[in-house]
């Protein structure tokens, strides 16, 4: 099942074809924690309906909406560890990337020079956790994804060096393009095993795979729950591959003008153009 979302709320795809208003199918869902919620209803709905209609991609809203938590991992990827030149991590690499980043599947990225001369470009694989979970094991966790999504780590290089800390550098507003729709866990057969790329201005610049991550998905969410509950409606940003700007020789930072575009097999394209704070 795919789930998305536009000025009038979210969609959900029909077996046969289009899109199908969910308040049209007699449910109420303000934000993404009431779809997971009533996604047993959602299904049985579907059933009963006919197929839906056209809906243009790039009139789609970010899916995700008032979300608990928006967790991120750094240096999550061998290739990208190796590019770096970093150390390997022994233990997932955790910051958070505040609500307030959130952006439309083809929004436009805001780069304020005031703020930073080194934007960068981050595809992902986004997780949308689907129940309450506490303490699971490795072998389990799988069992606590609702969907997976597309997402764009945009960071702030500079900023991460000047903080020492990650959280504000990822987090500027329009800084985690994400979408264009969510794309239920039964769909996607093994998340270790989607391509993963990512484009500027049409030229490639990331192509990797998930099996390249360090720390897999069900590690990531048992990791984290250890010490922490995740609920239905957080998500989780799971890494990038090798191939961002700052590690080209020379950096190669995103500026007002380029378009990104990011892919993960399987869950859709978000493109994104960036701008300047004027919009320009």
């Amino acid at each position: 099942m795919k789930i998305a979302r536009n000025d009038e709320g979210f969609l959900v795809e029909h077996p046969d074809g289009g899109w199908i208003p969910v308040d049209r199918l007699g449910l109420s869902t303000p934000d993404t924690a009431a779809v997971i919620d009533q996604r047993g209803a959602l299904a049985a709905a579907l059933d009963r309906s006919g197929p839906g209609g056209e809906v243009d991609v790039r009139t789609l809203r970010h899916p995700i909406v008032r979300p608990g938590k928006v967790l991120g991992i750094g240096l999550n990827y061998m290739d990208h560890i190796r590019e770096t030149g970093s150390k390997v991590p022994e233990r997932p690499v955790l910051f958070a990337k505040f609500p307030n980043s959130l952006n439309d599947p083809y929004g436009d990225v805001v780069v304020d020079s005031g703020l930073t001369g080194q934007g960068d470009y981050e595809a992902e694989l986004a997780v949308v956790i689907g129940a309450r979970t506490h303490r699971v094991s490795a072998d389990k966790a799988l069992g606590a994804v609702f969907a997976y999504t597309v997402a764009n780590d945009v960071s702030a290089r500079d900023c991460q060096v000047v903080d020492r800390q990650l959280s504000r550098s990822k987090s500027f507003d329009t800084f985690c393009p994400i979408g264009p729709w969510l794309t239920t866990a039964d769909v996607v057969a093994d998340p270790q095993q989607l391509a993963i790329r990512s484009w500027v201005n049409d030229e490639p610049r990331q192509n990797s795979s998930t099996k390249e991550m360090l720390f897999p998905v069900a590690e990531l969410i048992a990791f984290l729950a250890r010490g922490m509950t995740l609920e239905p409606g957080d998500v989780l940003l799971t890494g990038t591959p090798h191939g961002v700007g700052f590690a080209m020789d020379p950096p190669r930072f995103i500026v007002p003008g380029d378009v990104v575009r990011c892919e993960v097999e399987g869950l859709g394209v978000i493109e994104n153009r960036v701008v300047g704070p004027t919009g320009g």
